[in-house]
């Protein structure tokens, strides 16, 4: 059942493929997290000639290995947004140094159809860096992420990704009680910026893997 399932996706990333290249994003297709990996270290950083690097929060990144294997990539000036072992401020100050590396890479909320990327951030570090700042940016999408048009995508957004991470992250908002979006005013609220991303400019300085998994949230 598995191939066939795979066989479905296959068809319909060629579509979408040609739907993205056709707002000016560069796109990899991969089978699986091993796979996006090598795209990266083979086909995207040596044409990109990077020096710097660093990402966005995205579970995504973390379950494909890349996060691990580009820590120790030789050559590579790593800013670690992750690194647990820093203060908040010094994890809040990388953040804002990320927007000025080479190569940011990150996930997305959704992928429509029709070819454009849908996100929503708390603090907004990660749709920053996307919209503007980093020379270039990977985007890692697995299967699931796929909705049909902007409507689907909100709605995705809202009443699953979101509370799922207000869960994940352990915080005091409605959502994590109802599993729905409450458009609540918590403290804790993590829906806070929108961004649709309609095209890539310029051309190609967002390269997306859309990658044949379920992955991420």
């Amino acid at each position: 059942m598995e191939k066939r399932i795979q066989r479905f996706w296959e068809i319909r990333f060629n579509d979408l493929k040609q739907a993205l290249e056709g707002n000016n994003f560069e796109v990899f297709l991969a089978d699986d997290g091993e796979e996006a990996k090598k795209i990266i270290l083979e086909d995207i950083l040596p044409h990109t000639d990077a020096k710097s690097v660093s990402w966005g929060g995205s579970m995504t990144f973390t379950e494909t290995g890349i996060y691990e294997t580009l820590k120790n990539h030789p050559g590579l000036q790593v800013l670690d947004t992750y690194d647990k072992s820093v203060s908040r401020e010094e994890l809040m100050e990388r953040r804002h140094r990320a927007l000025g590396v080479d190569l940011f890479i990150t996930g997305t909320n959704a992928v429509t159809e029709t070819g454009t990327l849908v996100n929503l951030d708390m603090i907004g570090n990660r749709v920053a860096a996307l919209t503007f700042g980093p020379k270039y940016v990977i985007v890692l999408a697995g299967r699931n992420k796929i909705v049909p048009d902007l409507d689907d995508a909100m709605c995705r957004i809202k009443n699953f990704t979101a509370p799922v991470n207000a869960m994940r992250l352990d915080k005091k908002t409605p959502c994590v009680q109802t599993s729905y979006c409450e458009e609540c005013k918590s403290p804790d609220r993590i829906c806070n910026t929108w961004t649709i991303t309609e095209k890539s400019f310029p051309r190609g300085r967002v390269k997306i893997i859309l990658i044949n998994r379920n992955l991420g949230i």
